[in-house]
């Protein structure tokens, strides 16, 4: 089964709310599932972007603390986290460049993109949008509601240390560690 086949496989059998079938339809209209996930740091080869999507949620799944929230919002949010980086990126001569038509942050703008087709819960919505933890440039400029989103929901550190141990795992097999 390809990382396409197991990501829809998933998606068609834990989202089962108004809206999932056209965010699905989306998806494939993009390069969400050939695009790299990330110019340089990991994934940084087609289909990268649903790898890391894939092993973001196999992460979450390990994790005690989240399972309380039920295989729907783990799905939502560890296979929906990153798709502001569909149509980001564009391959050139030196490897990828970031093309970004619509710039307004990573979290945020994977929240947006998700709400334009479905709800979210507010765990979901609050997850998804601060999944860099302290990588996010909100936090590095001095934003406080990271500390308040994760005091108030689990998930949004449970999400953050999934997307991370991905990586991580990722780019040792990468050898870029």
């Amino acid at each position: 089964m390809t990382d396409k086949e197991r990501f829809k496989a998933i998606f068609e059998t834990q989202v089962m709310r108004a809206g999932a079938e056209e965010l699905l339809e989306w998806l494939e209209s993009t390069d969400f599932f050939e695009a790299p996930a990330s110019t340089r740091f990991h994934g940084t080869y087609p289909g990268g972007l649903v790898a890391h999507s894939l092993n973001v949620y196999d992460q979450l799944l390990f994790d005690h603390s989240a399972l309380k929230y039920g295989g729907q919002t783990l799905a939502v949010c560890a296979l929906l986290h990153d798709v502001c980086k569909a149509n980001y990126y564009q391959r050139d001569s030196d490897g990828w460049t970031v093309r970004d038509a619509l710039p307004m942050g990573h979290g945020e703008k994977s929240v947006y993109l998700v709400m334009k087709f479905m709800d979210l819960t507010d765990e979901e919505a609050l997850a998804i949008r601060w999944h860099m933890g302290a990588y996010d440039d909100a936090f590095r400029g001095g934003s406080r509601a990271l500390n308040e989103a994760q005091d108030k929901c689990t998930l949004v550190l449970a999400l953050h240390h999934a997307d991370m141990q991905a990586t991580q795992e990722e780019k040792r097999r990468e050898g870029i560690l």
